[in-house]
């Protein structure tokens, strides 16, 4: 199976420590996060890779070459321009059977194989890997009526959500609803999806998951990673 790591953002949230390595290439201990990322595939038997670049490409080509090191092959899309998340899969050549897309700054111990292994069970278009995430508020939330009468009070609640990992298993067919030629992201793929009537699955998962674009994620991420390599090439 093909994978396609998304790798072409500029990674603002990040400055300026990406005004000089594009987000994928910052290190976590002694490896860039996206370094981590190809090991845990190929770890996995997912050999086949390509990035889609765009911003610095050619550091991504200087580190990662043809892949040979890591036991993979890595092929490179490159973007002229800022197409989004979904539109540069139309770019990538070969695409003819059921692939992996995923970002390149995820810190995860997702067992890749499970993931494939449900979406094939399920017989889904396309299936989307979701972590619970919790976003506490850190004050008193009032709830009242139209006649401003009090009918709740709930102090510093916690609010649960379902979220997006970043990781797709996609059907090759996925591809016919990409527009040609314009900026198109992945959340408007799924709802392109969901409104054509197309199934698409969610696959939940509790395990560790962190996206470092920010940097108190990106400091959390240099925290934990030392303690959770054994966990990162799991297969459990």
């Amino acid at each position: 199976m093909k994978a396609i790591i998304l790798a072409g953002g500029v990674g603002t949230r990040l400055a300026p420590y990406t005004l000089f390595l594009p987000k994928p290439l910052m290190p976590l201990g002694d490896k860039p996060i996206l370094d981590i990322i190809i090991r845990q595939l190929q770890h996995h038997g997912i050999t086949d890779i390509t990035l889609a670049v765009s911003y610095m490409a050619d550091q991504f080509i200087s580190y990662f070459g043809d892949g040979g090191q890591f036991g993979v092959r890595i092929a490179y899309s490159r973007e002229q321009e800022s197409l989004g998340t979904a539109a540069p899969l139309k770019l990538v050549p070969g695409l003819e059977e059921r692939f992996l897309v995923m970002n390149g700054d995820i810190l995860t111990t997702l067992n890749f194989n499970a993931l494939l292994e449900c979406h094939a069970a399920s017989g889904a278009l396309c299936t989307v890997a979701v972590h619970s995430q919790q976003i506490p508020i850190d004050f008193g939330v009032v709830e009242y009526d139209s006649r401003f009468q009090l009918t709740g009070y709930t102090e510093k609640p916690i609010h649960r959500f379902p979220a997006s990992m970043g990781i797709y298993i996609c059907e090759p067919r996925v591809l016919d609803f990409i527009p040609d030629g314009r900026h198109f992201d992945l959340p408007e793929l799924m709802h392109c999806l969901r409104d054509a009537g197309e199934d698409v699955r969610c696959y939940p998962f509790e395990g560790y998951w962190l996206d470092i674009g920010r940097p108190d994620d990106y400091a959390r991420a240099l925290s934990d990673v030392d303690k959770l390599l054994p966990q990162l090439f799991n297969h459990s």
